[in-house]
C-alpha cells in the first residue's frame, strides 16, 4: 500500500511539472510572437507640433514671482499604418530654463488610430510662482527685448496596440520650444480685450 501511495504522489508531481512546462512554453510563445510582430511592423513614435499660444497673462513681479495664463494648441500624429497608440496619461506644462513655471494640466486619456491626428488646446497657468533670481533677471531681460523663450512640455505614458495585442506602458516626453513675441502684440491676433494669439508652428522633440 505504501508503494502505491508513493506512485500516486509521483504521478501528481509529474502532472504539476507538465502543467508548469506547458504554461512556461505558452508564455515564451506569446512573448516571441509579440517581439516578432514588433520587429516586423517597426513602430514609429508619434509626431508633435506646437501650433499656437494665446497669452492671457504674463507678469513678472518682485520678489521673483511670475504669473502666467495662456492656452496652447498642439497636434499629434500617429505615423504608423498598422499600430494604434493609447495615451493613458499626458500632462502639459511650461518651463523657463529648465524651471517649471506653471501647473501641470492633464489631457484626457485617448486612443489614436492608424495615421490619425489629434489636436489639444489646454490652458496652462501659474499664479505668483517663485522663480530662481537668475532666471528672473534673464526673463526680465528677454521680456524687455520682446521675445521670450519658453519650453512647452508634455510628459506621460503610452501603450501600443498591434492588432489585438496591447503592450505595456511606455514613458513619453515631448519638448516644444516656444519663442513668443510679447513685445509686439501686432505679431499676433487680438483675442477678446487683452489676450493675444501667436502662431508658432514649431516641431517638437519626442522621446519614448
Amino acid at each position: 500500500m505504501s508503494k502505491d501511495c508513493g506512485n500516486h504522489g509521483g504521478g501528481k508531481e509529474a502532472a504539476v511539472r507538465r502543467i508548469c512546462a506547458a504554461v512556461i512554453a505558452f508564455i515564451i510563445i506569446v512573448l516571441v510572437t509579440i517581439f516578432l510582430v514588433w520587429v516586423i511592423l517597426r513602430p514609429t513614435k508619434p509626431r508633435f507640433i506646437l501650433q499656437d499660444a494665446t497669452v492671457f497673462a504674463f507678469n513678472l513681479s518682485q520678489p521673483n514671482l511670475l504669473t502666467t495664463n495662456f492656452q496652447i494648441t498642439f497636434a499629434s500624429r500617429n505615423p504608423n499604418s498598422r499600430i494604434g497608440i493609447y495615451y493613458d496619461r499626458l500632462h502639459v506644462y511650461a518651463t523657463y530654463r529648465n524651471q517649471q513655471i506653471t501647473l501641470r494640466t492633464a489631457i484626457p486619456p485617448t486612443y489614436q488610430g492608424h495615421k490619425e491626428d489629434n489636436v489639444w488646446s489646454p490652458f496652462v497657468y501659474g499664479t505668483a510662482v517663485p522663480i530662481a533670481p537668475y532666471n528672473s533677471v534673464a526673463l526680465g531681460d528677454e521680456k524687455g527685448r520682446g521675445f521670450v523663450g519658453l519650453m512647452i512640455r508634455a510628459d506621460g505614458r503610452v501603450r501600443w496596440k498591434v492588432g489585438t495585442l496591447i503592450t505595456g506602458k511606455y514613458h513619453i516626453h515631448v519638448r516644444c520650444p516656444a519663442y513668443i513675441n510679447l513685445g509686439n502684440k501686432a505679431a499676433g491676433v487680438l483675442v477678446g480685450d487683452s489676450a493675444v494669439k501667436y502662431t508658432l508652428v514649431t516641431k517638437c522633440s519626442v522621446n519614448v
